[in-house]
C-alpha cells in the first residue's frame, strides 16, 4: 500500500511539473482584434451585427446577381478557405463568404449555443440583413452541416446545395486531427484556452489535407493566429463538445427536392468517403464528384480544380 501511495505521489507530482512546463513555454495570450482585423481584412471585408455579434463578412463579384452563392467554411477555419473558389466565381455570380460564430474575426456566441439549430437561425438573420430572399448555399465540413441543416428549415431560401465533405451522418473518423482531440479530454482543453502550441494546430491543418506538403507557413499562421482571436478557443471547445449534435435531423435531408453536388476528398480522413456514400443514398436529387488525391478541404486544397466542377453545377439549368 505504501508503494502504491508513493507512486501515486510522484505521478502527481511529475503531472504538475508536465503542466507547468506546458504553461511556461506554450501559454499564449489572445492577440487583440484590431491587429487581426490589420492581418485578415481586406478592401471587400465588412462587418454586420448579428445576434450581438460583430459578424465578418465579403460581398465579391457582380452585384446586381439576384442569386447570390453563400459559402460556409468548417471547423477552425474562417472565410479565407474559399478566396481560391471566389476568385473565379465572382467573375459571373455574387458570392458571400463570412466568418461564421465561433471562429475567424467574428468570435464566440455569448450564448455558446453551437447547435445546428442555432447556426440555421444565425444564417437566416445574416441573409435576411444583406437583403437575401434565396440563394446557392455550400459548405465544406461543419458549414456542409449547416447548410443542409438550413435548407431543411428554410427550403425557400435554397435553390441549390454544394455540400463538400459535409458533416451529418455518425461520425466514424479514420484520423482525427490533435486539436480536436486535445479539446475533448476534461483537464487538458481547459488549459487548451490559455496554452495552445502552434505545433497543434499545424498537426491539425496536415491532418485534413491529402497533400500534406501543400500545407504552408502562411496557411498555419492564419488559422493559428485567428484561433488566438480573443473567446475562440473557448467556443472551438464549446463546439467539439457538441460535434455530436450535427447527426440531429440528417434523416431530414431525403425530404430535401433541390439539386445537391457532393463533393468528397477520397483521402479525407476526418469524414471518410464512406460517409458520402449515406449522402448519395439518402438524397433524392444529388450529383457527386469524388477526387482521388484530395482530403478534407479539397476546395482550399485544390481550388482551381474543384472550383471549375461548382461552376457546372451552379450554371446548370
Amino acid at each position: 500500500m505504501k508503494t502504491f501511495v508513493k507512486v501515486l505521489k510522484y505521478f502527481f507530482l511529475f503531472l504538475i511539473l508536465f503542466i507547468g512546463v506546458l504553461v511556461v513555454k506554450f501559454w499564449r495570450n489572445d492577440i487583440p482584434l484590431e491587429e487581426l482585423k490589420a492581418k485578415y481584412t481586406n478592401q471587400e471585408s465588412e462587418f454586420v451585427k448579428i445576434q450581438g455579434m460583430d459578424v465578418h463578412f465579403r460581398t465579391e463579384g457582380i452585384d446586381a446577381d439576384s442569386l447570390p452563392i453563400v459559402l460556409l467554411h468548417g471547423t477552425g477555419a474562417s472565410l479565407h478557405t474559399w478566396e481560391g473558389w471566389v476568385k473565379e466565381l465572382k467573375k459571373n455570380h455574387r458570392v458571400i463568404t463570412l466568418d461564421l460564430p465561433a471562429y475567424g474575426l467574428t468570435g464566440a456566441n455569448s450564448t455558446a449555443d453551437y447547435s445546428l439549430k442555432s447556426y440555421s437561425l444565425f444564417l437566416n438573420d445574416f441573409l435576411k440583413s444583406q437583403n437575401i430572399d434565396r440563394c446557392i448555399l455550400g459548405g465544406n465540413s461543419l458549414g456542409g452541416a449547416i447548410a443542409w441543416s438550413f435548407a431543411i428549415d428554410f427550403s425557400e431560401k435554397v435553390k441549390k446545395l454544394i455540400l463538400i465533405d459535409a458533416g451529418g451522418p455518425k461520425l466514424v473518423s479514420k484520423s482525427v486531427p490533435i486539436a480536436f482531440q486535445v479539446a475533448k479530454i476534461p483537464v487538458l482543453k481547459n488549459l487548451f484556452k490559455y496554452v495552445t502550441p502552434r505545433s497543434i494546430v499545424e498537426g491539425s491543418v496536415r491532418n485534413v489535407y491529402g497533400n500534406p506538403n501543400l500545407v504552408s507557413e502562411t496557411l498555419i499562421d492564419r488559422y493559428f493566429e485567428l484561433s488566438l482571436r480573443e473567446g475562440n478557443r473557448k467556443a472551438f471547445i464549446d463546439r467539439i463538445s457538441d460535434i455530436k449534435k450535427l447527426e440531429n435531423g440528417f434523416a431530414q435531408i431525403a425530404n430535401l427536392k433541390i439539386p445537391v453536388l457532393l463533393m468528397w476528398g477520397k483521402k479525407d480522413l476526418l469524414i471518410p468517403i464512406e460517409v458520402e456514400k449515406i449522402f448519395e443514398q439518402t438524397l433524392q436529387n444529388e450529383q457527386v464528384v469524388i477526387y482521388e488525391e484530395l482530403g478534407h478541404v479539397p476546395m482550399e486544397e485544390n481550388p482551381e480544380k474543384t472550383v471549375l466542377d461548382a461552376i457546372k453545377f451552379i450554371d446548370q439549368k
